[in-house]
């Protein structure tokens, strides 16, 4: 039986995100702004929570999502 290193672990792991990566330029045709539109739309249906600094707040927030103003 052939034991992995990390060296070989690592490389495998590599070689799985640029195999993504492929794929994902393959569906997309190599076009940039449609990939990021896509990755955009994949987070939108995630439901998952995310950050964007695109946009900074004018006003602080608190963690509840509530800015002073509204309190």
């Amino acid at each position: 039986m052939t034991k992995l290193t990390n060296s070989d672990q690592v490389d495998s792991t590599i070689a799985d995100i640029h195999k993504t990566r492929e794929r994902i330029s393959d569906d997309f045709g190599g076009d940039i702004p449609a990939i990021s539109e896509g990755a955009r739309k994949r987070q939108e249906q995630s439901g998952r929570r995310t950050v964007s600094y695109a946009e900074l707040p004018h006003e602080a927030v608190d963690r509840q999502g509530v800015s002073p103003a509204e309190q």
